[in-house]
Protein backbone atom coordinates (compact mmCIF):
# COMPACT_ATOMS: atom_id res chain seq x y z
CA UNK A 1 0.00 0.00 0.00
CA UNK A 2 1.14 3.37 -0.90
CA UNK A 3 1.42 4.96 2.50
CA UNK A 4 2.01 8.41 0.82
CA UNK A 5 -1.46 8.70 -0.22
CA UNK A 6 -3.42 9.62 3.45
CA UNK A 7 -6.57 11.81 1.62
CA UNK A 8 -8.56 11.09 -1.33
CA UNK A 9 -11.18 13.10 -3.22
CA UNK A 10 -13.77 11.94 -5.03
CA UNK A 11 -16.42 14.13 -7.46
CA UNK A 12 -19.05 13.90 -10.33
CA UNK A 13 -18.55 14.70 -13.49
CA UNK A 14 -20.79 15.62 -17.03
CA UNK A 15 -23.76 14.20 -17.46
CA UNK A 16 -25.24 12.17 -14.36
CA UNK A 17 -25.44 8.59 -14.95
CA UNK A 18 -27.78 6.35 -12.65
CA UNK A 19 -25.43 4.08 -10.10
CA UNK A 20 -23.09 7.10 -9.40
CA UNK A 21 -23.99 7.59 -5.73
CA UNK A 22 -23.64 4.25 -5.76
CA UNK A 23 -19.67 4.53 -7.12
CA UNK A 24 -19.61 7.80 -4.30
CA UNK A 25 -20.36 5.28 -1.58
CA UNK A 26 -18.02 2.68 -2.46
CA UNK A 27 -15.39 5.44 -2.26
CA UNK A 28 -15.85 6.91 0.51
CA UNK A 29 -16.38 3.29 2.25
CA UNK A 30 -13.37 1.90 0.90
CA UNK A 31 -11.23 4.72 2.07
CA UNK A 32 -12.65 4.81 5.68
CA UNK A 33 -11.85 0.92 5.42
CA UNK A 34 -8.21 1.45 4.16
CA UNK A 35 -7.56 4.48 6.91
CA UNK A 36 -7.24 7.19 4.55
CA UNK A 37 -8.99 10.45 5.02
CA UNK A 38 -12.18 10.98 2.08
CA UNK A 39 -13.04 14.39 0.44
CA UNK A 40 -16.38 14.85 -1.87
CA UNK A 41 -15.64 17.81 -4.25
CA UNK A 42 -19.16 19.53 -4.86
CA UNK A 43 -20.44 20.31 -8.92
CA UNK A 44 -17.02 18.43 -10.70
CA UNK A 45 -14.21 20.82 -11.72
CA UNK A 46 -16.47 23.58 -10.94
CA UNK A 47 -16.36 22.79 -7.35
CA UNK A 48 -13.01 22.31 -7.40
CA UNK A 49 -11.77 25.11 -8.34
CA UNK A 50 -14.54 27.24 -6.25
CA UNK A 51 -13.07 25.38 -3.28
CA UNK A 52 -16.67 23.43 -3.17
CA UNK A 53 -14.97 20.26 -1.23
CA UNK A 54 -16.32 19.04 2.43
CA UNK A 55 -15.02 16.13 4.68
CA UNK A 56 -16.92 12.48 4.46
CA UNK A 57 -17.03 9.53 6.85
CA UNK A 58 -18.78 6.27 6.40
CA UNK A 59 -22.05 8.64 7.56
CA UNK A 60 -21.75 10.86 4.35
CA UNK A 61 -23.02 8.47 2.21
CA UNK A 62 -25.72 6.23 3.96
CA UNK A 63 -29.37 5.38 2.31
CA UNK A 64 -27.99 6.59 -1.14
CA UNK A 65 -27.03 3.23 -3.33
CA UNK A 66 -30.46 3.10 -4.63
CA UNK A 67 -30.95 6.34 -5.46
CA UNK A 68 -30.45 8.07 -9.46
CA UNK A 69 -28.63 11.00 -10.06
CA UNK A 70 -25.57 12.85 -7.70
CA UNK A 71 -25.59 13.64 -4.44
CA UNK A 72 -21.88 15.69 -5.26
CA UNK A 73 -23.95 17.25 -8.11
CA UNK A 74 -22.45 17.94 -11.55
CA UNK A 75 -21.22 20.46 -13.84
CA UNK A 76 -19.05 21.51 -16.79
CA UNK A 77 -16.55 24.14 -16.16
CA UNK A 78 -15.12 26.25 -18.57
CA UNK A 79 -12.39 27.77 -15.83
CA UNK A 80 -11.28 24.67 -15.52
CA UNK A 81 -9.86 24.42 -19.10
CA UNK A 82 -7.11 27.06 -18.57
CA UNK A 83 -4.14 27.31 -17.00
CA UNK A 84 -5.33 29.37 -14.45
CA UNK A 85 -8.23 27.59 -13.83
CA UNK A 86 -6.45 24.18 -12.99
CA UNK A 87 -3.79 25.89 -11.15
CA UNK A 88 -6.13 27.48 -8.46
CA UNK A 89 -7.91 23.88 -8.42
CA UNK A 90 -4.38 22.19 -7.82
CA UNK A 91 -4.04 25.14 -4.96
CA UNK A 92 -7.47 24.48 -3.13
CA UNK A 93 -6.18 20.05 -3.01
CA UNK A 94 -2.80 20.87 -1.39
CA UNK A 95 -4.74 23.49 0.64
CA UNK A 96 -6.44 20.36 2.18
CA UNK A 97 -3.41 17.82 1.96
CA UNK A 98 -5.32 15.71 -0.80
CA UNK A 99 -3.15 13.77 -2.29
CA UNK A 100 -4.89 11.56 -4.82
CA UNK A 101 -8.10 11.67 -7.67
CA UNK A 102 -11.52 9.37 -8.03
CA UNK A 103 -13.37 10.67 -10.57
CA UNK A 104 -17.16 9.47 -12.07
CA UNK A 105 -17.77 10.49 -15.80
CA UNK A 106 -16.96 9.69 -19.36
CA UNK A 107 -14.16 10.63 -21.80
CA UNK A 108 -14.52 14.29 -21.00
CA UNK A 109 -13.84 14.10 -17.45
CA UNK A 110 -10.68 11.63 -18.24
CA UNK A 111 -9.50 13.89 -20.21
CA UNK A 112 -9.82 16.34 -18.21
CA UNK A 113 -8.04 14.47 -15.41
CA UNK A 114 -5.13 13.45 -17.65
CA UNK A 115 -4.38 17.11 -18.17
CA UNK A 116 -4.51 17.57 -14.71
CA UNK A 117 -2.00 14.83 -14.01
CA UNK A 118 0.40 15.77 -16.27
CA UNK A 119 0.51 19.54 -15.14
CA UNK A 120 0.67 18.89 -11.58
CA UNK A 121 0.86 15.17 -10.85
CA UNK A 122 -1.65 14.32 -8.45
CA UNK A 123 -2.62 10.42 -9.04
CA UNK A 124 -6.26 9.54 -9.98
CA UNK A 125 -8.54 6.68 -11.24
CA UNK A 126 -11.43 7.87 -13.12
CA UNK A 127 -14.55 5.74 -12.89
CA UNK A 128 -16.65 5.21 -16.32
CA UNK A 129 -20.16 6.53 -15.57
CA UNK A 130 -22.39 7.25 -18.61
CA UNK A 131 -25.36 5.86 -19.72
CA UNK A 132 -23.95 5.78 -23.71
CA UNK A 133 -21.71 2.59 -22.73
CA UNK A 134 -19.32 4.12 -25.56
CA UNK A 135 -15.94 3.81 -23.27
CA UNK A 136 -13.38 1.36 -25.22
CA UNK A 137 -11.69 -1.57 -23.24
CA UNK A 138 -14.63 -2.20 -21.04
CA UNK A 139 -17.99 -4.24 -21.42
CA UNK A 140 -20.07 -1.86 -19.71
CA UNK A 141 -20.24 1.92 -18.05
CA UNK A 142 -22.04 2.47 -14.60
CA UNK A 143 -25.38 3.74 -15.96
CA UNK A 144 -26.19 1.98 -19.20
CA UNK A 145 -28.26 -0.91 -17.78
CA UNK A 146 -30.61 1.16 -15.93
CA UNK A 147 -30.91 3.69 -19.47
CA UNK A 148 -31.27 0.80 -21.36
CA UNK A 149 -34.35 -0.95 -18.92
CA UNK A 150 -36.14 2.51 -18.52
CA UNK A 151 -36.33 2.86 -22.00
CA UNK A 152 -37.43 -0.76 -22.85
CA UNK A 153 -40.03 0.00 -20.17
CA UNK A 154 -41.46 3.49 -22.16
CA UNK A 155 -40.99 1.28 -25.05
CA UNK A 156 -43.31 -1.51 -24.18
CA UNK A 157 -46.24 1.15 -23.07
CA UNK A 158 -46.12 2.75 -26.03
CA UNK A 159 -46.51 -0.51 -28.11
CA UNK A 160 -49.38 -0.77 -25.79
CA UNK A 161 -51.00 2.64 -27.66
CA UNK A 162 -50.02 1.34 -31.21
CA UNK A 163 -51.38 -1.49 -30.86
CA UNK A 164 -54.75 0.19 -29.99
CA UNK A 165 -54.40 2.66 -32.75
CA UNK A 166 -52.61 0.34 -35.91
CA UNK A 167 -49.95 3.36 -35.60
CA UNK A 168 -46.28 3.77 -36.63
CA UNK A 169 -44.30 5.10 -33.68
CA UNK A 170 -40.69 6.73 -34.00
CA UNK A 171 -38.91 6.47 -30.85
CA UNK A 172 -35.90 8.75 -29.85
CA UNK A 173 -33.33 7.48 -27.22
CA UNK A 174 -30.31 8.87 -26.09
CA UNK A 175 -26.95 8.12 -27.25
CA UNK A 176 -25.68 11.21 -29.29
CA UNK A 177 -22.76 9.19 -30.56
CA UNK A 178 -23.26 5.60 -29.48
CA UNK A 179 -25.77 3.02 -30.61
CA UNK A 180 -25.97 0.51 -27.97
CA UNK A 181 -28.83 2.06 -26.21
CA UNK A 182 -30.87 1.66 -29.10
CA UNK A 183 -30.11 -1.76 -30.15
CA UNK A 184 -30.41 -3.34 -27.18
CA UNK A 185 -33.67 -1.65 -26.02
CA UNK A 186 -34.68 -2.03 -30.01
CA UNK A 187 -34.09 -5.65 -29.94
CA UNK A 188 -35.57 -6.27 -26.66
CA UNK A 189 -38.24 -3.99 -27.23
CA UNK A 190 -39.33 -5.58 -30.26
CA UNK A 191 -38.62 -2.66 -33.02
CA UNK A 192 -39.06 -3.35 -36.98
CA UNK A 193 -36.17 -0.89 -37.34
CA UNK A 194 -33.00 0.74 -35.11
CA UNK A 195 -31.33 3.32 -36.25
CA UNK A 196 -28.26 4.57 -34.90
CA UNK A 197 -25.21 7.08 -35.26
CA UNK A 198 -22.80 4.28 -36.22
CA UNK A 199 -24.67 3.70 -39.81
CA UNK A 200 -26.72 5.73 -41.97
CA UNK A 201 -29.83 4.15 -42.89
CA UNK A 202 -31.72 5.79 -46.28
CA UNK A 203 -35.53 6.67 -46.05
CA UNK A 204 -36.08 4.07 -48.62
CA UNK A 205 -34.61 1.38 -47.19
CA UNK A 206 -36.16 2.07 -43.76
CA UNK A 207 -39.56 2.34 -45.22
CA UNK A 208 -39.00 -1.04 -47.04
CA UNK A 209 -38.29 -2.96 -43.30
CA UNK A 210 -41.35 -1.56 -42.10
CA UNK A 211 -43.35 -2.21 -45.32
CA UNK A 212 -42.21 -6.00 -44.74
CA UNK A 213 -43.41 -5.65 -41.16
CA UNK A 214 -46.83 -4.40 -42.51
CA UNK A 215 -47.23 -6.92 -45.17
CA UNK A 216 -46.64 -9.62 -42.76
CA UNK A 217 -49.60 -8.22 -40.86
CA UNK A 218 -47.85 -6.59 -37.84
CA UNK A 219 -50.54 -4.76 -36.25
CA UNK A 220 -48.20 -2.14 -35.29
CA UNK A 221 -44.36 -0.99 -36.27
CA UNK A 222 -41.96 0.54 -33.43
CA UNK A 223 -38.86 1.60 -34.93
CA UNK A 224 -35.85 3.22 -31.98
CA UNK A 225 -33.76 6.09 -33.14
CA UNK A 226 -30.73 6.69 -31.44
CA UNK A 227 -30.03 11.19 -31.25
CA UNK A 228 -27.87 12.66 -33.18
CA UNK A 229 -27.45 10.22 -35.76
CA UNK A 230 -26.16 10.46 -39.49
CA UNK A 231 -29.55 9.86 -40.85
CA UNK A 232 -30.82 12.90 -38.77
CA UNK A 233 -33.21 14.20 -35.73
CA UNK A 234 -36.16 11.49 -35.20
CA UNK A 235 -38.62 14.89 -36.59
CA UNK A 236 -36.53 14.27 -39.86
CA UNK A 237 -36.51 11.05 -40.45
CA UNK A 238 -40.52 10.80 -39.47
CA UNK A 239 -41.10 13.79 -42.00
CA UNK A 240 -39.72 11.63 -44.49
CA UNK A 241 -41.12 8.56 -44.07
CA UNK A 242 -44.45 10.53 -44.12
CA UNK A 243 -44.04 11.81 -47.15
CA UNK A 244 -42.94 8.92 -48.97
CA UNK A 245 -45.48 6.45 -47.10
CA UNK A 246 -48.55 8.78 -46.04
CA UNK A 247 -50.72 5.40 -45.90
CA UNK A 248 -48.79 4.99 -42.25
CA UNK A 249 -50.29 7.13 -38.98
CA UNK A 250 -47.09 8.54 -37.31
CA UNK A 251 -45.79 9.27 -34.00
CA UNK A 252 -43.09 10.45 -32.67
CA UNK A 253 -41.72 10.35 -28.69
CA UNK A 254 -38.48 11.89 -27.52
CA UNK A 255 -37.55 10.13 -23.93
CA UNK A 256 -34.84 12.24 -23.46
CA UNK A 257 -33.82 12.77 -19.96
CA UNK A 258 -36.25 10.23 -18.40
CA UNK A 259 -33.45 7.73 -19.36
CA UNK A 260 -30.74 9.39 -17.38
CA UNK A 261 -33.18 9.34 -13.59
CA UNK A 262 -34.70 6.66 -11.36
CA UNK A 263 -33.18 4.30 -9.04
CA UNK A 264 -30.24 2.46 -10.89
CA UNK A 265 -30.94 -1.21 -11.72
CA UNK A 266 -28.76 -4.00 -9.51
CA UNK A 267 -26.30 -4.43 -11.85
CA UNK A 268 -25.40 -0.97 -12.03
CA UNK A 269 -25.37 -0.57 -7.83
CA UNK A 270 -23.04 -3.67 -8.36
CA UNK A 271 -20.73 -2.73 -10.81
CA UNK A 272 -20.08 1.29 -9.71
CA UNK A 273 -19.44 -0.34 -5.87
CA UNK A 274 -16.67 -3.06 -7.31
CA UNK A 275 -15.01 -0.25 -9.81
CA UNK A 276 -14.96 2.12 -6.47
CA UNK A 277 -13.86 0.18 -4.19
CA UNK A 278 -11.64 -1.15 -7.00
CA UNK A 279 -10.75 2.43 -7.76
CA UNK A 280 -9.27 3.56 -3.69
CA UNK A 281 -7.37 -0.12 -3.85
CA UNK A 282 -5.48 0.85 -7.31
CA UNK A 283 -4.64 3.96 -5.85
CA UNK A 284 -3.22 2.64 -2.95
CA UNK A 285 -1.12 0.15 -4.70
CA UNK A 286 0.55 2.88 -7.45
CA UNK A 287 -1.61 2.55 -10.05
CA UNK A 288 -2.64 6.23 -11.88
CA UNK A 289 -4.10 7.92 -14.86
CA UNK A 290 -6.44 4.83 -15.71
CA UNK A 291 -10.10 4.78 -16.18
CA UNK A 292 -10.75 1.27 -14.14
CA UNK A 293 -13.57 -0.97 -16.05
CA UNK A 294 -14.90 -4.50 -16.28
CA UNK A 295 -14.12 -6.78 -19.19
CA UNK A 296 -15.44 -10.34 -18.92
CA UNK A 297 -16.15 -9.89 -15.76
CA UNK A 298 -12.53 -9.03 -14.54
CA UNK A 299 -11.35 -5.43 -13.22
CA UNK A 300 -9.39 -3.51 -16.00
CA UNK A 301 -7.19 0.03 -16.05
CA UNK A 302 -7.66 1.02 -19.70
CA UNK A 303 -4.71 4.25 -20.18
CA UNK A 304 -5.78 7.21 -21.78
CA UNK A 305 -4.05 6.40 -24.83
CA UNK A 306 -6.82 3.42 -25.09
CA UNK A 307 -9.87 6.00 -24.34
CA UNK A 308 -9.05 9.41 -26.20
CA UNK A 309 -10.98 9.91 -28.90
CA UNK A 310 -11.84 6.15 -29.36
CA UNK A 311 -15.58 4.69 -29.05
CA UNK A 312 -16.94 1.13 -27.95
CA UNK A 313 -17.93 -0.50 -30.97
CA UNK A 314 -21.13 -2.19 -31.99
CA UNK A 315 -21.18 -5.54 -31.42
CA UNK A 316 -22.33 -6.85 -35.01
CA UNK A 317 -23.62 -10.02 -33.88
CA UNK A 318 -26.15 -7.70 -32.22
CA UNK A 319 -26.69 -5.89 -35.33
CA UNK A 320 -27.44 -9.07 -36.98
CA UNK A 321 -30.12 -9.95 -34.21
CA UNK A 322 -32.13 -6.99 -34.64
CA UNK A 323 -32.23 -7.70 -38.25
CA UNK A 324 -33.56 -11.28 -37.84
CA UNK A 325 -36.24 -10.70 -34.79
CA UNK A 326 -37.20 -7.82 -36.88
CA UNK A 327 -39.09 -9.74 -39.77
Amino acid sequence: MNEKIKRIAVFTSGGDAPGMNAGIRAVVRACVYHQREIYGIFRGYEGMIDNDIVKMDARSVSNIVQRGGTILKSARSDKFRTTEGRKLAFDNLKERGIDALVAIGGNGTFTGLHLFYKEFGIPYICLPGTIDNDLPGMDYTIGYDTATNTAVEAIDKIRDTALSHNRLFFIEVMGRHSGYIAVNSGIAGGAVAIVIPETETPIDELIAKIDVGAKNNKKSSLVVVAEGGKSGSVWKIAKQVRKKAPYYDIKVTILGHLQRGGAPTYFDRVLASRLGVSAVEGLLEGISDVMIGIKDNKIVHVPFSEVDNKRHEIDEEALQLAKILSI
